[in-house]
């Protein structure tokens, strides 16, 4: 997985990226993006790619398995709630993903990355 650009890099396409980031556990449509950024998708998709190296979509992914990502190691929530909260879907979307892109379970994630504190709490 490559590494996403921040959210604020100077680009017009910021506003659009910073919303992206802001709703990543709701649908977000190429159109819905494309507007947000004041540009047509064709637009949006050839800027973004030029930009980040990766399509809209393939962006939208990523940030949302460092969400879930960020979630298993800091939350006792569920694989489901995860999946939910990171715009994942379901709990096997979520175990697909995370197979495919680092080899590992949600199970074995959080096991071999969560906080070993007593600040890991189920955040509401």
């Amino acid at each position: 997985m490559q590494t996403p650009l921040p959210a604020r890099t100077g680009s017009p396409l910021d506003p659009a990226r910073s919303w992206a980031l802001q709703h990543l556990d709701r649908p977000i449509s190429l159109p819905e993006l494309a507007d947000r950024a004041k540009v047509s998708v064709r637009t949006l998709t050839r800027r973004f790619t030029a930009e980040t190296g990766v399509t809209p979509f393939q962006w939208l992914l990523q940030q949302r398995l460092l969400r879930a990502r960020e979630l298993l190691e800091t939350t006792t929530l569920t694989v489901d709630q995860v999946a939910d909260r990171s715009g994942l879907g379901s709990g096997e979307s979520l175990r697909q993903h995370l197979n495919r892109h680092l080899g590992m379970t949600p199970a074995a994630y959080r096991s071999a990355f969560a906080h070993r504190s007593a600040t890991t709490v189920q955040r509401a």
